[in-house]
């Protein structure tokens, strides 16, 4: 494993545990060179079905592009990052349980919605408004309105 920081390539494996649910197992590496420290995640490599776009465009499903949009929408937050990667384990689990070859974006961005309710629900506001490309204060004062109760 190549050293994030310097590109070296030993490092050493300091500690590994398994996820509480199993799905993978957590490294914590030391570089043999800078002496710094990085968490590796090791999982099953699998297929996630394609992502078909509004525009009928088929891409294929990237978790970084997951992460990013949740990222941004929970920027400034308080939200752990262990509790954001269980977040997209979760939406990661849904997908391959759907054992559909393709899935609607918009079907991709109703999960996020739902993990980013339970996280935290003004990151759950911020992405639904840009999500749902609201037109007027009155959708944003119903979508507040929805999470306020």
């Amino acid at each position: 494993m190549k050293c994030p920081f310097c590109g070296h390539s030993e490092t050493q494996v300091m500690e590994t545990r398994v996820a509480e649910d199993g799905e993978f197992i957590r490294r914590r590496r030391q570089c043999a060179s800078c002496e710094k420290r990085f968490t590796t995640y090791e999982r099953a490599d699998v297929s996630f079905p394609a992502v078909v776009k509004k525009d009928g465009r088929r891409i294929e499903y990237e978790r970084a592009k997951l992460l990013a949009s949740m990222k941004l929408a929970l920027r400034k937050r308080p939200v752990s990052t262990d509790r954001v990667d269980a977040a997209i384990e979760r939406m990661e689990e849904k997908l391959l349980n759907l054992g559909a070859r393709e899935v609607p974006s918009a079907r991709l961005g109703e999960l996020v919605m739902r993990e980013l309710k339970k996280l935290d629900k003004v990151a759950y506001v911020r992405f639904a408004s840009v999500y749902r490309r609201f037109e007027d204060i009155a959708e944003f004062k119903t979508l507040v309105d929805e999470v306020r109760r």
